[in-house]
């Protein structure tokens, strides 16, 4: 089959001290620390296999991610700029649907034909974190397009236990090639929904949002914000296009920062005003710039206010703590979608109608044009866009 491969350079930054686990595995806790001049390559690899418990998916639908766009761009040094853990080479893409074709022997959920998507977090199941049921945060956790095989290729191997069926949204729309695409776009709307709901324990009906960055997860979690009763909801980005898809699903305001602040305004006066001066219940912090992100939303978090930061950044970004005091608020970080009903409760909540997020498409690809899709995501316009298999 075709693939597209990310390959990088394992040198890791002088002053860096790689561990032991980082050196016996060849996997980077942090991807920006260890990997340089990262390039793309098109691979013919051989047709996966199923083993005890795993299907093999045909991908019909496999959408653009920011931590994709993230792994191909470098810094001034050409170290990549995802911070993630990751182990290169790797077949790209973990944003994906499509079609069960094959089940090994052991498979007791899925028969072929079934229409599935699958999360991107494969984690042990037997260390500490995960029998307390932090799947997200497993110590041998493998992420699938950054050291686990991707989906921008024709097929992707996979375990049973980390598939969802959509044959349910599919019935709904009466179209399966419609279900695979809006269902890829299940995780990163669970990235969303795990930091909101499930970390940082949700947000009361009437509550005031705020969520900066646009990208696929922020324009999730408008998305839920609305669906879940928010009051008001406000958005940040750098994008019109992108700043469009968040009124489209939802915002009630959506702000581009740099007209914002050559017209002398900030985003946190915004955030006071759409609240009549409260403040904001709750932020989404996924744009992953928390030294321009954080003063803004310090000076208008509402009194017991949550930050949910999801952004990735390498840097350091300072933060008053005080405020927090203050305020009784809190700082909650949260990474991935595993466990938690994530992947379950947002199907269900497509499968009737409760949750809409098919308008985040604003463009589409074949997936023979992988490399051409990242290279083009690269410039922050597109809300999502999403490659088409096979």
């Amino acid at each position: 089959m075709d693939a597209i491969t990310l390959v990088a350079d394992w040198e890791p930054r002088p002053g860096y001290a790689i561990t032991a686990r980082e050196q016996q595995t060849g996997k980077a806790n942090m991807a920006c620390k260890v990997f340089r001049h990262p390039r793309l390559v098109a691979q013919t690899l051989p047709d996966p296999s199923p083993g005890t418990g795993e299907v093999v998916v045909e991908i019909r639908g496999c959408g653009v991610c920011g931590s994709d766009t993230h792994s191909i761009e470098t810094d001034a040094d050409g170290y990549m700029i995802f911070s993630g853990p990751a182990a290169f080479p790797c077949v790209l893409g973990h944003e994906y649907a499509g079609t069960v074709v094959e089940a090994g022997p052991g498979v007791q959920e899925l028969q072929r034909g079934d229409l599935v998507t699958a999360e991107g977090m494969l984690y042990c199941g037997v260390c500490e974190a995960c029998r307390k049921g932090w799947f997200n945060q497993c110590v041998r956790l493998d992420m699938v397009g950054f050291s686990s095989p991707g989906a921008y290729a024709r097929y992707i191997r996979v375990h049973e236990k980390h598939c969802w069926k959509l044959n349910g949204l599919a019935d709904r729309l009466g179209d399966a090639q419609a279900a695979c695409e809006q269902g890829a776009l299940v995780e990163p709307v669970g990235c969303s929904y795990n930091g909101m709901f499930v970390a940082a324990g949700g947000m009361t009906p009437g509550s005031h949002v705020a969520v900066f960055g646009c990208g696929p997860i922020g324009l999730g979690a408008i998305a839920l914000a609305r669906a879940t009763g928010a009051a008001t909801i406000v958005a940040f980005d750098l994008s019109a296009p992108r700043l469009q898809a968040a009124r489209d699903l939802g915002a009630d305001e959506a702000w581009e920062i740099r007209a914002l602040q050559a017209a002398g305004g900030r985003p946190s006066a915004v955030m006071r005003q759409i609240s009549r001066g409260w403040g904001s219940d709750m932020v989404i912090e996924a744009a992953g710039a928390a030294i321009h992100t954080m003063p803004e939303i310090e000076a208008a978090l509402a009194p017991a206010g949550k930050v949910v930061y999801l952004g990735r950044t390498g840097e350091r970004a300072p933060v008053m703590l005080d405020a927090l005091v203050s305020g009784a608020s809190r700082i909650v970080g949260a990474r991935g979608h595993a466990g938690g009903g994530v992947f379950p409760q947002i199907i269900r909540m497509m499968e009737h109608g409760v949750l809409d997020i098919g308008g985040m498409i604003s463009h589409r690809m074949p997936m023979a044009q992988a490399a051409q899709a990242v290279e083009r995501s690269r410039s922050r316009e597109d809300a999502k866009i999403m490659l088409i298999g096979p």
